[in-house]
């Protein structure tokens, strides 16, 4: 069984080539095809000089008799010969330019595929992921040079067949000449290794650069109207622009690295030419040779010494070297993996015991340990940077702790399989991305599967507590209105992601910061609701508002990255000078503090545990 490439790309030691030999064996059948007319059309281009010669010879031979006897049948088996050699070169070649395009299109698309997957999961905050813009260029422009290898490692790896059958028809010929060649070989070698070092950085230096451009650009795209509004589209033109001065010295170095090799080259496949040819001269005069015989070592010379190809090859080699390091990079980002225990029945109940998260060298959670009863409303309260939403993806299992453990209704999280988990927890963000054809596609999302596999009233129930539906209903394909022409603001975006989180029907709601553009009564509205009809969950709310946190069950204050206390804001509000500052920082008033009542009475709060 093949190994997954996400595995391979993890392994020790070269993994780029490894990466280049499993892309070359799923071509499968085409790569088998690329073997055998490569072989095929290598075997032609060796044995061509030979029937060349015969020819030759056998056309002198006609001449001297005058054009009749046998001569004049060996003449026209010989030109037969270089006819057929030249058709069947022509056609292994078409052949080979079919597979390597089959070959090609099918290693790409494994590639893309086996990238997709980590690229779009989400390992949690804190860990250090590359930018969107240069993951993109890995999946489009990496992909695609690293997925072409097959054909270039073929054609590669039969190079030096051309060479090695040189060296044997010369000495077929003349051991003289194959003697001459070989003492000019090293220096094709010496060029040819320079060259292969040369392209292989510049090239890794140039994809990496291109990265760099495109997540220049993506970040100026997402920008747009901050940019306008700030009025500094040209600096941002600057900034975007700033990498090419180094992504055209690294063109030109690449060019200026094949110039010379094709110049060196120019030089040395002459000089060995006229060193081989003036042993075959000599050669000729002691009549060891045939003219035909002189003609082919010229031409067994040229083929042995071609470094045209060889040059053409190596840099393209050096660029799929460099892709499939871009694509290992891609491969072996963090992702979370799932276990294979069921979750049992259960109210809810979450626990965290000891978690420790560290990012940038610093701990942003240390030894948090924290009960919620299955059904509770529990309110994460704290200042910037006290580490609120990485507890709310620990929670849900958006990211692992680095040490301790978090357990919904007594299992560890690690442990259960990716269907279970995702069943039993949702979430709202506070900039939802929306996904799917339409606004519909986008609540029902919520569950798992697209808008035709949900019952039209869960997707309605669910917006109508997000309060949304007024606002879908006014447009005139309400629920079917294609996403991209729904023109929402960042509230409106908000709230279907809040009803896209209430149409999943699992145990466990994390809220992170999910209501933080709506006005005053929208979030009162959806307070409601999170403390009315989702009762029957445990909802974990990351508050920046006094009146939100007014209204959970309870609140856990987090300081630190430690949990400083938990229990009722009123009690917190009344006693604790510092916790009123983390909302008076956050532009809130004092008369939020306690809300207006719409929660219901607060249940009693033990430190650390809610009952």
């Amino acid at each position: 069984m093949r190994q997954p490439l996400e595995s391979v790309a993890r392994l020790p030691g070269r993994a780029a080539d490894r990466i280049l030999l499993c892309t070359t064996r799923e071509g499968g059948a085409w790569t088998a095809v690329l073997v055998i007319t490569a072989l095929f059309s290598t075997a032609a281009q060796i044995l061509f000089p030979a029937f060349l010669g015969k020819a030759l010879d056998s056309a002198l031979d006609s001449a001297l008799d005058g054009g009749t006897g046998v001569s004049g049948t060996g003449l026209s088996g010989a030109v037969i010969g270089c006819l057929v050699i030249v058709v069947a070169m022509a056609a292994a070649d078409a052949l080979f330019e079919l597979a390597a395009g089959a070959s090609a299109a099918r290693g790409t698309a494994t590639l893309r595929r086996s990238m997709l997957g980590p690229l779009v999961s989400w390992t949690g905050p804190g860990t250090p992921r590359t930018t969107t813009g240069d993951l993109v260029s890995r999946l489009v422009g990496a992909a695609a040079e690293a997925g072409g290898v097959a054909a270039v490692l073929v054609r590669a790896a039969l190079s030096v067949v051309p060479a090695a059958g040189s060296v044997v028809a010369l000495w077929l010929i003349d051991p003289w000449l194959a003697g001459t060649f070989l003492l000019g070989l090293p220096a094709v070698v010496l060029l040819l290794r320079a060259f292969t070092r040369r392209i292989s950085d510049v090239s890794t230096r140039y994809q990496e650069t291109q990265g760099r451009l495109a997540s220049a650009l993506l970040e100026a795209l997402s920008g747009r109207r901050t940019i306008a509004a700030a009025g500094t589209a040209d600096a941002e033109v600057r900034r975007i622009l700033r990498e090419l001065p180094e992504l055209n010295r690294l063109g030109h170095g690449m060019w200026r690295a094949q110039t010379q090799a094709a110049g060196r080259a120019a030089l040395i496949t002459p000089l060995l030419e006229i060193a081989v040819l003036s042993v075959a001269g000599f050669a000729l005069a002691d009549g060891r040779i045939t003219v035909g015989e002189m003609l082919a070592a010229a031409q067994y010379v040229a083929i042995g010494s071609g470094l045209g190809m060889t040059t053409m090859l190596l840099g393209r080699l050096a660029r799929a070297r460099a892709g499939a390091e871009r694509v290992r990079g891609a491969l072996t980002q963090p992702a979370l993996e799932y276990g294979t225990h069921r979750l049992p029945l259960g109210p809810g109940r979450l626990e965290l015991r000891g978690v420790r998260v560290a990012a940038g060298g610093e701990r942003v959670l240390d030894g948090v340990d924290l009960t919620v009863p299955g059904g509770a409303c529990v309110a994460l309260v704290g200042a910037s940077g006290s580490g609120k939403s990485l507890l709310a993806a620990v929670a849900g299992r958006l990211a692992d702790p680095d040490a301790g453990e978090v357990a919904l209704d007594g299992t560890p999280l690690r442990r259960l399989t990716h269907h279970d988990l995702r069943s039993a927890v949702a979430h709202a963000f506070e900039r939802p991305v929306l996904f799917g054809e339409t606004l519909g596609d986008a609540v029902a999302r919520g569950t798992g599967r697209a808008a035709g596999h949900v019952p039209a009233e869960h997707i309605v129930r669910a917006a109508r507590a997000a309060d949304v539906d007024g606002f879908v209903r006014k447009l005139p394909a309400e629920y079917r209105t294609p996403l991209a022409e729904a023109a929402l603001s960042g509230g409106e975006v908000q709230r279907i992601g809040l009803a896209r989180a209430f149409a999943h029907t699992g145990r466990l709601l994390i809220l992170d910061d999910a209501t933080s553009s709506l006005d005053t009564v929208t979030e009162h509205r959806i307070s409601q609701v999170l403390t009315g009809a989702l009762r029957d969950r445990t909802r974990i709310i990351v508050a920046h508002r006094a009146a939100t946190a007014a209204r959970a069950d309870g609140v856990v204050w987090l300081d630190g990255g430690r949990v400083r206390r938990v229990g009722p804001h009123d009690e917190l509000w009344r006693s604790e000078p510092e916790y009123r500052r983390v909302f008076r920082a956050a532009g809130f008033r004092a008369g939020e503090a306690l809300g207006d009542g719409a929660a219901g009475s607060q249940a009693d709060v033990r430190e650390k545990e809610l009952p």
